[in-house]
């Protein structure tokens, strides 16, 4: 399968509290390059044995950010609560699809500005919209409890890049499953253990527990990062098109992190650094510190419109992401 065609089936599954249909997938591409292992938490392990001495962990999360019914109105009418990190700007009149006996299509509410009791433009807040599926006997088809996630296809835009649900973090489980395909049947420093990781979303919890289970010798997570906008200070943003950003960090190992500069400059591939005081709020905080600690390093591929349907990715800095992994492992 085509990387692009990869990613577009990815941003269109779904993969949370569950419902792992993304997980399906990315399996069912990683079954015919390497040996799969499902958990019930929700995560998938693939490994590639090199019979080396060490081995490497890469980790990408491949949950999302979603919603929970937690009551069911009259007239076809949901109030539901936030699962991770949601940005209530963007959710009036937005679609969305409840998981429940069907699938049932709702849309936020929007209260029309002429209706609005003042001019203040602060978003409110999600307890206090509601989610229209129209259905009058809504309580047959959606219980308290049911998922809800955003609806939307992913669309191709110019100069290779695109746009979708859920490319936070499917780019980094595309690169990922890219890596494992430039690398099989290479001479390889290390052997591979791939973690599609759950629950980041929730706290980090799904690398924290899988890591601690593995017997590993360093780790690079794979994570978006906050693409450029023009609303958004280049000092804190890096350019789509413009390679995998390479974190440094205290909490993250300067080896590592060292070696995989080496890789880019010396395959000429495009990168970018980003320099963090502290935690990085990703996979890599939990990984490095697990058991007597594992030496980690963070590569992130910026995406615009972070923790929304519409975000954007370019496609080719998720191949560049894969090639330096690659690069990595086989050198």
């Amino acid at each position: 399968m085509e990387l692009k065609d990869l990613l577009f089936r990815l941003s269109d599954s779904v993969n949370i509290g569950g419902i792992n249909d993304a997980i399906s997938v990315a399996g069912g591409v990683l079954a015919n390059i390497c040996k799969v292992k499902n958990f019930n938490d929700g995560s998938l392990l693939a490994y590639i044995d090199n019979k080396k001495e060490k081995t490497v962990l890469l980790d990408a999360h491949i949950d999302q950010i979603g919603m929970v019914v937690t009551s069911i109105c009259d007239n076809g009418f949901l109030r539901v609560a936030p699962a991770g990190g949601l940005d209530n700007r963007m959710l009036a009149g937005t679609r969305v699809t409840v998981h429940g006996k069907h699938n049932v299509v709702g849309v936020f509410c929007s209260v029309p500005p002429h209706l609005k009791k003042d001019d203040s433009d602060k978003p409110q807040k999600i307890e206090d919209m509601a989610v229209d599926t129209g259905l009058v006997d809504v309580k047959n088809f959606v219980s308290v409890g049911d998922r809800v996630t955003f609806r939307q296809s992913a669309t191709e835009l110019k100069n290779g890049r695109m746009t979708g649900a859920s490319l936070d973090n499917r780019a980094g489980v595309a690169a990922l499953i890219e890596t494992a395909r430039l690398i099989s049947n290479s001479d390889c420093r290390y052997n591979v253990a791939i973690l599609l990781s759950d629950q980041e979303e929730l706290g980090l919890r799904g690398a924290k527990v899988k890591a601690f289970s593995m017997a590993v010798d360093l780790a690079i997570v794979v994570d978006v990062g906050f693409g450029d906008s023009p609303d958004v200070e280049k000092t804190k943003s890096s350019p789509l098109g413009g390679g995998p950003v390479i974190g440094i960090s205290p909490v993250l190992s300067d080896a590592v992190t060292n070696r995989l500069i080496e890789m880019a400059k010396s395959y000429d591939l495009k990168f970018g650094v980003e320099a963090m005081g502290g935690l990085t709020s990703t996979n890599a905080d939990e990984i490095s510190t697990v058991r007597a600690g594992v030496p980690t390093a963070l590569v992130s591929i910026p995406l615009r419109n972070m923790h929304t349907p519409v975000e954007v990715i370019d496609i080719e800095d998720v191949k560049n992401t894969a090639r330096l992994l690659a690069a990595f492992i086989k050198e």
